[in-house]
């Protein structure tokens, strides 16, 4: 199970690190868009600032999975990103929908192999507030 991890790990950094590298760099072209998908990836891109923003979180992300540093944060960090591009391409542009759900498994197997690291943020803590009674 620990090498099935660092290998997902792995393989899930690099992925999301070329995405965000590609985004500035574009050393792989763009694949032609349905009509509504580019339209809508055209606003993105038109506002300047958020597919730049995608861009550093999945470069900074991609490199915490890389050199396995803050991992629990990353996947966290990761997850709306991924989850956007898998919407995307459920509703926009099915034909590429199969590289979505497979990083979005990839950091589900990942958040599931790292449970420990959320039990802290995830418990219930009951307060009192004597105060208000």
């Amino acid at each position: 199970m620990k090498k099935v991890k660092i290998i997902v790990r792995i393989l899930l950094g690099l992925m999301v690190l070329i995405f965000g590298l590609n985004k500035f760099l574009q050393f792989m072209p763009m694949p032609q868009l349905p009509e509504s998908a580019g339209e809508f990836m055209g606003a993105l891109v038109k506002s300047g600032y958020l597919m730049q923003a995608v861009a550093i979180v999945e470069i900074v992300t991609g490199i915490m999975l890389l050199i396995n540093r803050f991992q629990a944060l990353a996947l966290v960090i990761l997850f709306p990103v991924l989850l956007n591009a898998f919407w995307f391409h459920l509703f926009l542009d099915p034909a590429w929908i199969a590289g979505a759900f497979i990083a979005i498994a990839m950091n589900q197997f990942l958040f599931f192999a790292n449970k420990e690291s959320y039990k802290s943020i995830l418990k219930f803590k009951e307060t009192h507030n004597e105060k208000a009674i």
